[in-house]
């Protein structure tokens, strides 16, 4: 198995641009080419690279532009490392695949092509990685490593049986929260299907143990916009006995206010524990879903 089983050659290149832009991210995102958060770490010159837009002035070193009249930036090594948990979403409701989704995926191979982009250019980094699936429960665990060789493992995981039992996110995140060790980077793939008080409660245990949390909540645009009409027979994907017919048009309202709901209440649970929340659908193509967030990331640090 290979990273080119998950992900095209051209995505590839895409990805390994990330490994560029993502060098300043801050709380974590800190090993190699990253800028450490940690204060008291010593750090050692490495070289010069040339200066190109976008780049923070600070770092221009100005005696090398006195002596040359170029602009060149000083990059340093950096004596940290990252440590990226992943947490991966196999339950039931990941099995759901629309007709707009981006090739054709479900919500779970959605999620599992996001995680393989990240624990590539993770380890392209030289930060040790990690992966957890789960659904009611823990599934596959993989732990820390941070050798090339570590992406067979991974996505060996991820590619494992997915599972149609019902998740209860907020009592599996607490399960996790003394698995994953020290601070680092929590990377969280799921629909965010759950008790939303129950996420928050997990949400805040995670930060309390001093880590940085990326949660993408992913979903169809069909649950976002409920495009269906007429009758319309819906099956519970967590229960395979679950179905009922129904008219399309007399649930809509209150279907959409619930969602509203639910995500109004994720999105403020997220800002009390500083969690970032990255809603995306399934029919964006997940390269420029990592490229939209480092970009972002990165801007916020200038």
């Amino acid at each position: 198995m290979r990273i080119l089983d998950f992900v095209k050659p051209k995505e590839l290149s895409r990805v390994a641009r990330l490994q560029i832009l993502a060098r300043e991210i801050v709380e974590g995102y800190c090993s190699g080419r990253h800028r450490s958060p940690h204060k008291g770490f010593s750090v050692e010159f490495k070289e010069h690279r040339q200066y190109v837009q976008g780049d923070e002035l600070k770092n221009i070193d100005w005696k090398v532009f006195g002596k040359s009249d170029r602009l060149y930036i000083r990059q340093y090594e950096e004596e940290t490392n990252l440590r990226c948990h992943l947490l991966v979403d196999q339950s039931g409701s990941m099995a759901y695949k629309g007709t707009r989704s981006f090739e054709g995926l479900s919500k779970h191979e959605y999620a599992t092509r996001l995680a393989a982009a990240f624990a590539y250019f993770m380890l392209g980094q030289q930060d040790p990685v990690g992966l957890v699936t789960f659904d009611n429960d823990l599934r596959q665990q993989v732990p820390l490593r941070s050798r090339p060789s570590h992406l067979q493992p991974i996505l060996s995981a991820l590619v494992a049986e997915q599972s149609r039992r019902e998740t209860d996110l907020g009592g599996v995140f607490r399960k996790i929260v003394p698995k994953v060790g020290r601070r680092g980077l929590i990377v969280i793939l799921s629909d965010s299907m759950g008790d939303a008080e129950s996420i928050s409660r997990s949400l805040a245990q995670f930060r309390a143990n001093k880590h940085e949390i990326i949660f993408f909540q992913i979903l169809d645009p069909d649950e976002v916009e409920f495009p269906f009409s007429g009758r319309i027979q819906f099956r519970d994907l967590e229960s395979a006995i679950d179905e009922q017919t129904v008219d399309a048009a007399s649930i809509r309202d209150a279907y959409q206010h619930r969602l509203t709901e639910h995500n109004e209440a994720l999105r403020e649970a997220s800002r009390r524990s500083r969690v970032d929340l990255i809603p995306i659908t399934t029919d964006q193509p997940f390269v420029d879903v990592l490229h939209e967030y480092v970009a972002a990331r990165r801007r916020t640090i200038r």
